[in-house]
């Protein structure tokens, strides 16, 4: 079957895309007569010379440097004001009628002020749990009412309080029973004063991702993140094409412990998704662990790990691409199966799958007839929407 005729047969998933919070999410939402500044909220800065989001005066992001689809300049400018991004970025309904052009039918959504992990919100919750544990309720009720739209197209994975595990849990079973279909979590928990992905300490939430059948999404910039690489001479676009790389690289600090401390083993049938991370550094990944194992003797240490890293990796993980292609992209697939590949668009994030004046980015739709169409059509079939409406329970 031609690759238009077959696109028209196939409804692609966006594995990951981003929503673009309203000002008032938070504000409308958790008692700002209570808390105070403490709400997140927007407010102008001079210096910057745009709107971001603030929170007992700690910078949390600016809201339009993430919504960049389509914007008329080069990344790192971006819209400053709400007034400056399009609606179809932002309104749930109109973004449908995007998605729809551009060759999308579902999309799993994920937040876009660096809540990829609540590690911002963590630092609320050092300020009083229980504010912590609102915000972290009142986005996860928002992404509800936003995917009202079309709750066939939106697909809502939750945010938890990891910091506090068995509000973990409550919130699991609130959001999982309101719509949720996944979870989000930090890569790095040790950097918020929490046991690392290895400890046993999660186990709980393990178990219980797995009996609910949420798949536990790591997405980058949920961990250590360096956004200042280069040195100010070396100019801020330099820096802005060079950290983000490192950010894709880094989802390796959830899949190695994930793996190494026995998750994997404990939870055999727990699903783990690497998301906005790519998948080209993957099957490199595997096999430095797979060697690191076997020198190692990890077997005499750990007699009931029957599988090689590598291995558990294909019982249970996937990871999502967008920008990759040709001899990358084929090796990827090649070595980790067309069953445990998933591809998103990373909208309207910059570098996405977002056309525009300043961008050299296609559609979904261009994208995949100019480099996917060379697939098998079941392959092409797992990649784009099996994988994906497996994962996420999709009609």
């Amino acid at each position: 079957m031609p690759i238009d005729e077959l696109l028209r047969d196939i409804a692609v998933i966006d594995a990951d895309s981003h929503v673009v919070e309203p000002y008032d999410l938070w504000t409308s939402r958790v008692s700002v007569k209570k808390w105070g500044d403490k709400v997140p909220h927007v407010v102008w800065d001079d210096e910057l010379g745009s709107d971001v989001w603030t929170a007992s005066g700690q910078y949390l992001g600016s809201p339009g440097k993430t919504a960049t689809a389509g914007f008329d300049k080069p990344w790192p400018d971006h819209p400053k004001r709400w007034s400056e991004i399009n609606p179809e970025l932002w309104r749930a309904e109109d973004r449908l009628g995007l998605m729809t052009r551009y060759g999308i039918y579902g999309a799993i959504l994920y937040p876009n002020i660096s809540l990829f992990g609540n590690s911002h919100l963590s630092s609320a919750a050092e300020v009083d749990p229980q504010l912590g544990l609102e915000l972290v309720r009142a986005y996860n009720d928002f992404l509800i009412d936003y995917c009202s739209a079309d709750p066939h197209r939106y697909i809502p994975v939750m945010g938890v309080p990891f910091w506090d595990l068995d509000a973990s849990i409550r919130e699991m079973e609130r959001a999982g029973a309101a719509g949720h279909r996944g979870v989000i979590f930090t890569q790095q928990p040790e950097l918020y004063g929490c046991p690392s992905l290895g400890d046993r300490h999660w186990d709980k939430l393990w178990a219980l991702a797995q009996e609910m059948q949420l798949p536990i999404n790591f997405h980058i910039g949920s961990g250590a993140t360096e956004n200042k690489l280069l040195p100010p001479e070396a100019g801020t676009r330099a820096n802005a094409a060079s950290h983000p790389a490192l950010q894709f690289l880094g989802n390796a600090r959830a899949i190695a412990p994930i793996i190494g401390g026995g998750v994997c083993h404990r939870f055999p049938d727990l699903k783990i998704v690497s998301v906005e991370s790519g998948v080209g550094w993957i099957p490199f990944l595997l096999q430095a662990l797979d060697l690191m194992w076997k020198e190692s003797a990890v077997v005499t240490e750990h007699p009931e790990y029957d599988l090689l890293p590598s291995e558990y990796f294909k019982r249970q993980m996937y990871a999502c691409f967008w920008f990759e292609h040709g001899d990358a992209l084929d090796t990827a697939i090649s070595a980790l199966g067309d069953d445990h590949i998933l591809y998103e668009t990373d909208f309207p994030h910059p570098a996405g799958m977002n056309p525009g004046p300043a961008s050299s980015m296609v559609t979904a739709t261009e994208f995949i007839s100019q480099n996917l169409s060379g697939l098998p059509e079941p392959s092409l079939r797992r990649i784009l929407h099996d994988n994906a409406a497996s994962l996420y329970k999709i009609d």
